[in-house]
């Protein structure tokens, strides 16, 4: 996570020093030149092995383009497709009339009405059972958070998550569906549940003020239960949440219908990127095959470690867009959507700038508490340990998790540790009395290069497994080099040069 920017007004950005414009010209050339054309390399070898790939894994009709098929591997795209079209884009049309009617007709009612049609939703969806297990949880939290102890609340919520990893629960909630996409619904809902739950213990155990239970009991419930993010995110803290609820509805920020169907087109041209991208190149099918990896060139390789990255960016856009429309015609102000992948060249931005919510919530609830970058290295070592070591587990704890996370930890702490370093007096008087301000900017892209390198094979174990982020290591960086490497790492500097020029235009 970015334990590099300090807690509230401490994480300025410094300054980024200013380029010619035909230097940034020259890198933006070079930065869109290389994704198409390992784009393009990409989708030959795709189609020169389309036929193999689609005896491996069965590819669906692409009905967005005509005459290409679709790569359905990615399962989380392709099971919030699926629970789309059967499900979730209807209920959220429905949780936004019911709220226009509360809030016409009883304003004051507005968050009870929304809290039952949230329950009412997750019963339609979940079932009576994965409702009934839900609420179970929530009540079971509540319950000792009564208590005003953070550390029984953290004890209570893991082992509320390790539940989801139990062999024989896994196996008796299975049976009460009949697909497996219904039983995964319910896994997803407790998961992002128990962050929510975790949430409200914590901030309920460190409030001042005595309030009612039964008043507590409520927001916890309409917490949990607000329908747009039930099953997915992004995530809000609860305080956020709560504060923006009681706002009276007549200070609630309206959107005027342009903007409704701006974002909405936004929304559908996302999703048709995300689907001509499976259509095009089949990424995720050929990151399967060990055999594709290995003998696929290396333009075609590194397009796919580029689409896997951009793809993943390109589907948070769509499952973060959709419900954050909906948060914001309730008048709340949802975190905001991800930052494009091209543009991140550090672990910390990764963390700060792709799932906000996330981040938020693990500064808040791990690693202030923890001690952050207030106590010393050694606890600010620790702190950031423990919450790469949560994400971990929240995600099932698997090997190829172990090992993203490790990298990412050892990512950020090489980070902070070299940022120390040049911030030393001595040295940042040597840097500055040496080199202009421009040479600086160029210097820390360089460095940032080999950064953005792990930070991309950081993601692809995430994405893929760690065999895949071992073969991309192996081929690029130990038999490719210096032929491969040397010009991979040259379009990385031009990708972390378009990158802080973006920090510093949004300065």
């Amino acid at each position: 996570m970015c334990v590099q920017v300090k807690e509230r007004s401490q994480g300025c950005t410094p300054e980024v020093a200013s380029l010619p414009s035909w230097e940034i010209c020259i890198y933006w050339l070079l930065s869109f030149g290389s994704h198409l054309y390992s784009f393009k390399e990409l989708h030959r070898f795709s189609k020169e092995y389309e036929e193999g790939l689609m005896r491996e894994f069965e590819f669906e009709k692409g009905f967005l383009i005509w005459g290409f098929k679709k790569d359905p591997t990615d399962f989380e795209w392709s099971f919030w497709n699926e629970r789309a079209r059967k499900s979730l884009l209807w209920s959220l049309l429905g949780h936004v009339l019911v709220s226009k009617l509360a809030g016409f007709f009883a304003p004051k009612c507005r968050a009870a009405v929304l809290t039952l049609y949230g329950l009412l939703a997750a019963w339609c969806l979940l079932g009576g059972r994965g409702l009934a297990v839900v609420a179970l949880h929530m009540c079971v939290s509540f319950g000792v958070a009564l208590l005003k102890r953070p550390c029984l609340c953290w004890l209570c919520s893991l082992l509320l998550l390790s539940t989801l990893l139990f062999g024989s629960l896994e196996d008796m909630q299975r049976s009460w569906y009949r697909t497996e996409n219904e039983y995964y619904l319910l896994v997803f809902s407790l998961a992002i549940s128990c962050l929510r739950y975790i949430s409200f213990s914590l901030d309920y155990c460190w409030q001042a003020s005595e309030e009612k239970s039964l008043d507590s009991f409520f927001w916890l419930s309409a917490y949990v239960f607000y329908h747009p993010l039930f099953s997915n995110g992004p995530i809000m803290n609860f305080g956020e949440f709560t504060r923006q609820m009681q706002k009276p509805h007549s200070r609630v920020v309206r959107l005027d219908t342009w903007a409704v169907l701006v974002s909405l087109a936004r929304l559908v041209a996302w999703w048709i990127l995300a689907e001509a991208m499976v259509c095009f190149m089949y990424m995720h099918a050929v990151q399967s095959n060990e055999t594709y990896l290995k003998i696929m060139p290396s333009w075609a390789l590194g397009g796919l470690a580029l689409a896997q990255v951009l793809f993943f960016y390109v589907k948070y856009l769509v499952l973060f867009g959709v419900p954050s429309l909906v948060v914001r015609l309730d008048g709340i102000e949802s975190p905001k959507l991800p930052r494009c992948v091209s543009t991140m060249y550090s672990f910390t931005g990764m963390w700060r700038h792709f799932d906000v919510g996330l981040y938020r919530w693990l500064v808040r609830y791990i690693y202030v508490p923890l001690g952050g970058s207030h106590h010393g290295v050694v606890q600010k070592t620790v702190s950031t340990a423990l919450v790469f070591g949560f994400v971990c587990y929240w995600h099932g704890g698997h090997d190829y998790l172990v090992i993203w996370a490790l990298l990412n930890w050892m990512g950020v702490i090489t980070e902070n540790g070299v940022k120390a370093f040049l911030s030393l007096p001595p040295v940042y008087t040597f840097f500055e009395q040496c080199l202009s301000a421009a040479m600086m900017r160029r210097g820390q892209a360089f460095l940032s290069a080999f950064c953005t390198a792990m930070l991309i094979l950081s993601n692809l174990v995430f994405l893929g497994g760690s065999h895949v982020g071992k073969i991309l290591w192996l081929r690029i960086f130990v038999q490719g080099w210096p032929n491969v490497a040397v010009p991979v790492l040259g379009f990385l500097y031009c990708f972390t040069q378009i990158g802080m020029e973006w920090d510093k235009t949004h300065q």
